[in-house]
């Protein structure tokens, strides 16, 4: 039964529930003996509640009812499970109660078997974490499956689940999308909540949505968690309907202005097969009728790099600091410890002008949106990297980010805007995913989707497991 439940997106799933073609006691049993058999060398899973699970799945109600789901491991809170994020100062006690953003996916009807894995504090391209070991690719066990939502991309490209949550304060919904052939959303800031329930994190560039195979999966997910919580401090623009906005009726409309730019934002060395994915993109958005024209948002790369150490930086020992535990330092991995003293070098202005630079590349980019409506760029520098391939070592904190930003030359750039942008599972080089990258403005998500779903109809990719 295992292949043919993987051949469904979540959508699909739902509606053999809806039909009574399966029951969701028989998804619950497929995908929980899935990851019995996968998971003890694909490494995805770091805490279960099938028991619990079970339970839900005898009665579920709701759009998605019945839908195996998977949790991020990263400031996501959910009754039964602990909230470890891939870190050895957090206790594996499970939590008592659930989040908002939790509780809206029971409600879609969606059932939780687990939390997924995760670098500590999610603070890093590669899911590799002391604590629970390093999650390898699907597509080749040698490889990185990415990060920071490694655990949830590995599931879902196995097909373990059709989807599944993800946060993204750098790309690490994208990334791992990139890395493992699945469609990656990140959501304008605001648009849903944290699985914690913190009205922002990571000064704002942390957002939350789900790693898919379809499109459509995105969309309905995406209507069905959106909306703030009453104790933010800002909200997204009320959505519109995200599933009815890539409705086939609402595909003939002109498509939208397309910028193509392929070099990094500081000037990264970017692999030509990443550039020739993207290339590939533009040619495909081409033979759909659209224009694509080189071009790129006007803002200093280098500096903007420089601001995101600091802020990554001040943020994490934050963190680690609200543990409370007094000998913290000693017992985070080498890079934490190197961001903690980092930290401890910036003072309150430089932290308030980094904020600054961050305002000042948002209007810059905003600028940019007023002639483009999409940014079309490679997801990653390079495909999929080799399991390992940065030492858990590092002599200090600006050469492990700098060595990280050099491997995301685009992604962050949209957590710093806080606009939305997408990877999608275009092209593969040598076996492996390699993903292209899609940015809008603030509130754009549906002109996102929209474009998502005309090149997926054009070019499918669900089969691609």
């Amino acid at each position: 039964m295992f292949d043919e439940y993987a051949d469904y997106d979540a959508t699909g799933l739902a509606g053999l529930v809806e039909s009574g073609l399966v029951t969701a006691s028989e998804l619950c049993e497929t995908a929980i003996d899935a990851i019995e058999q996968l998971d003890p060398t694909a490494n995805f899973l770091i805490a279960e509640r099938f028991a619990q699970a079970r339970q839900e799945a005898v009665t579920p109600s709701g759009p998605l009812a019945g839908v195996p789901w998977l949790l991020k491991d990263l400031n996501t809170n959910c009754a039964g499970l602990p909230s470890i994020n891939g870190t050895n100062l957090a206790s594996d006690e499970p939590l008592s109660a659930d989040s908002e953003l939790v509780r809206r996916h029971k409600a879609a009807g969606l059932v939780i078997l687990g939390k997924t894995n995760t670098p500590e504090f999610g603070m890093d391209v590669c899911t590799a974490p002391t604590r629970f070991g390093p999650t390898p690719n699907p597509f080749d066990p040698s490889r990185s499956a990415g990060g920071s939502s490694g655990g949830s991309a590995a599931a879902v490209a196995l097909g373990v689940v059709p989807a599944a949550h993800g946060t993204d304060s750098g790309g690490s919904i994208r990334i791992p999308a990139s890395n493992c052939g699945l469609f990656g959303l990140k959501p304008t800031r605001g648009r849903i909540p944290l699985g914690n329930d913190a009205s922002e994190g990571l000064a704002g560039l942390s957002t939350a949505h789900a790693l898919t195979h379809s499109v459509r999966d995105s969309a309905l997910v995406l209507d069905l968690t959106a909306g703030p919580l009453h104790t933010d401090g800002y909200a997204a623009p009320a959505p519109s309907g995200f599933l009815a906005a890539i409705a086939d009726e609402q595909l003939v409309a002109p498509l939208p202005r397309v910028a193509l730019w392929l070099d990094g934002f500081a000037g990264e060395p970017i692999d030509p097969s990443c550039q020739e994915a993207a290339q590939l993109a533009a040619a495909a958005i081409e033979s759909l009728g659209g224009i694509v024209e080189i071009s790129r948002p006007d803002f200093d790369g280098q500096l903007l790099r420089d601001v995101l150490s600091t802020i990554f930086s001040v943020n994490i020992a934050a963190a680690v600091q609200a543990t409370g535990i007094a000998n913290a330092e000693s017992l985070v991995e080498p890079a934490t410890r190197a961001a903690i003293g980092y930290a401890k070098t910036i003072s309150s202005v430089e932290y308030v002008e980094a904020l600054a630079t961050v305002r000042s590349v948002t209007a810059a980019v905003g600028e940019f949106f007023t002639r483009f409506d999409v940014l079309l760029t490679p997801t990653l520098a390079a495909p999929p990297l080799p399991l390992g391939f940065r030492p858990k070592t590092t002599p200090d904190w600006p050469s492990y980010v700098m060595a990280m930003l050099d491997e995301i030359p685009f992604t962050p750039l949209f957590n710093v805007t806080g606009g939305p942008a997408a990877s999608l599972p275009l092209h593969s080089v040598g076996g492996l995913p390699v993903g292209v990258q899609i940015g809008a403005g603030l509130g754009q998500e549906a002109t996102l989707l929209r474009l998502s779903r005309l090149i997926e109809k054009a070019k499918p990719w669900h089969q691609r497991r």
